[in-house]
């Protein structure tokens, strides 16, 4: 039996050392790494991925250095901006998770802007994890959980808890990659997928191709997924 896929989730990493390999500046590989986005992006919508998470900024990359922060909170904007036609013109559906509070007014704007532009949109949901650390997300569910007392309405907590995700409503992952070479889930989507499948690409994410996402595709839907079981 072929494995469906309709949650697909990446770390997207590599960027700072693909601009090093190159003798480039950070900033030069985050630039490049953003057109890989719209490419394997526009690439899910049309192969029938109904979900597609990416991690784009972490709730610890805060710890990099002030510049870098700044060139990427204007990036991601500058990317939302030029890129609306994209999701317009492929039918995407454009969603966040993460607490977005913290981001300036007018990178607010713009996110809650595209999210309603694009929410009628079927072809493929993509999610940016943004100020997005897996431990923040849970320890938020389980705030409001206390917060308006529904465990004495519902006793049953992972129940709860999933109900109170930022994914709420979304499946699970089925598939997680890591680009780059590094082989840890970085705090991204860990009761999401507790039952993915994983897969670690050497590829430079600046470098991660459309032919190579369909080969770990391939590689995945070959795969025996027990899901505890036998």
């Amino acid at each position: 039996m072929v494995n469906a896929l309709k949650h697909l989730a990446i770390i997207m990493d590599g960027n700072g050392r693909w601009a090093k390999q190159k003798g480039k500046i950070r900033t030069q590989g985050h630039k490049k790494g953003a057109k890989t986005i719209k490419e394997i992006t526009t690439w899910c919508a049309k192969n029938n991925i109904a979900y597609l998470t990416l991690y784009a900024f972490s709730t610890e990359n805060w710890n990099r250095p002030k510049s870098e922060v700044d060139f990427l909170m204007k990036l991601l904007e500058k990317y939302l901006i030029d890129e609306k036609k994209t999701y317009l013109q492929n039918n995407i559906r454009f969603k966040t998770i993460g607490n977005i509070e913290i981001f300036n007014q007018p990178l607010r704007r713009t996110i809650e802007s595209l999210e309603t532009e694009t929410a009628s949109n079927t072809a493929l949901t993509q999610i940016l994890a943004l100020n997005y650390g897996s431990k923040d997300e849970i320890a938020r569910a389980c705030e409001k959980i206390i917060t308006t007392n529904a465990y004495a309405k519902n006793p049953d907590m992972p129940q709860l808890i999933e109900a109170h995700l930022d994914t709420k409503g979304i499946p699970d992952v089925d598939l997680l990659i890591r680009t780059g070479g590094e082989m840890r889930l970085s705090n991204f989507l860990l009761w999401q997928a507790s039952y993915a499948e994983l897969f670690f690409s050497p590829i430079l994410w600046p470098d991660f191709r459309a032919d190579d996402l369909a080969n770990i595709i391939e590689d995945f839907k070959s795969r025996k997924r027990r899901f505890g079981g036998l």
